[in-house]
């Protein structure tokens, strides 16, 4: 068969530099001609963010950010940039912060500068995602791409090593879920195949030595191709299903995708013998399931639900939610058993080939 698919390229500025993130932010401020920024961290980050932004004109110095971006704060986020009369949002830290800037931009189409101070990837799709109710609401918008990615491996030393190895974790999942998301072709593939390998040296020396530059900067590199595959290809059945448990039982974000990943593969890696060779090269490895368990061992990964506050009993309602939601392109059908078996080897961490049977 002749090979035919549509690819389409997010249009973003990415600027990548160890100790150039202050200057490149001044610049990039006043290339949008920016006079009243809206400056957007979490309480821990926000020292760091003020220092980053002494540059630019700030009016607003924001600070209610949550994961999974509950609507409240949302609206909150939007009243506060209208009240304000702002003209360029700055999202300093995570996919929370991030998160929240693209929710205030879906309504109000002001631009955003994306700061990265972790693997999320969030800063690299037109993706956005809102909690109302206990529901994860997501969506795709030109909207709320950032005009401009900015990274700086200096601002990523203050995430605590477990947390490195849980976001950048995050980031795998983007990568292997573009190898069988709706809109998954060669192009994502090779993005993803590059990304999955920066990940998989970058992540281990990271954890080896915190204080080292070099795993940092492969990771950050990793997770930007992660992000881009991911952007262009859509969202897979992992990430349904992680929007499911996040949103629905608050569970930590890039926990849980780290959690839920290996049995994802598992179960998809059989009927996609093209994404599970890609897999494993790119972990250096004869089997995708066997290298990314090699890579979750060395990096001592979290590996069960039940860990970070899921129960058992909530595995059937878990299931039911994510059925109608998995994609017709994943290349195994998926029935509501199948998710309760691979929900309850991810709730108990048992041996992810088990979520394959």
């Amino acid at each position: 068969m002749a090979l035919q698919f549509e690819h389409v390229a997010p249009h973003q500025r990415v600027l990548f530099g160890s100790g150039t993130a202050a200057a490149h932010l001044a610049a990039e401020a006043s290339r949008l001609d920016a006079l009243r920024a809206m400056l957007i961290s979490s309480p821990r980050d926000s020292t760091m963010a003020r220092n980053l932004a002494a540059g630019v004109p700030v009016v607003l110095d924001y600070h209610g950010v949550a994961q999974h971006v509950p609507s409240a704060k949302a609206v909150a986020a939007r009243d506060a940039a209208s009240s304000h009369d702002v003209d360029l949002l700055i999202a300093v830290g995570g996919g929370s912060a991030i998160g929240l800037a693209k929710a205030i931009a879906l309504t109000t189409g002001l631009p955003i500068i994306a700061v990265p101070t972790s693997y999320a990837g969030s800063e690299a799709t037109d993706v956005w995602g809102i909690t109302e109710q206990s529901r994860k609401s997501t969506g795709v918008d030109d909207r709320v791409l950032p005009s401009a990615v900015i990274y700086d491996v200096t601002l990523t030393y203050s995430l605590p090593v477990r947390l490195s190895v849980t976001s950048g974790l995050n980031a795998m999942a983007h990568c292997i879920d573009a190898l069988w998301a709706p809109r998954a072709n060669p192009i994502n593939a090779a993005l993803a195949s590059e990304g999955m390998g920066l990940l998989a040296r970058g992540l281990p020396a990271v954890s080896a030595t915190p204080s080292g530059s070099h795993g940092r900067e492969q990771a950050l590199c990793g997770a930007y191709l992660a992000a881009a595959s991911f952007a262009s290809a859509g969202a897979g059945l992992h990430h349904k299903i992680c929007h499911v448990l996040g949103g629905t039982f608050n569970l930590p974000h890039a926990e849980v995708h780290a959690v839920v990943l290996p049995h994802v593969t598992a179960f998809n890696v059989p009927t996609a013998p093209d994404a599970g060779r890609r897999i494993a090269t790119a972990l250096a490895s004869s089997e995708a399931l066997a290298g990314l368990t090699a890579l979750y061992e060395a990096l001592d990964a979290p590996s069960a639900l039940r860990d970070l506050g899921f129960n058992e009993d909530q595995i059937p309602a878990a299931a039911k939610l994510i059925l109608p939601t998995v994609p017709p392109s994943n290349p195994r059908r998926v029935g509501t058993a199948d998710l309760e078996r691979l929900l309850h080897a991810a709730w108990a961490g048992t041996n992810p080939a088990q979520s394959g049977a």
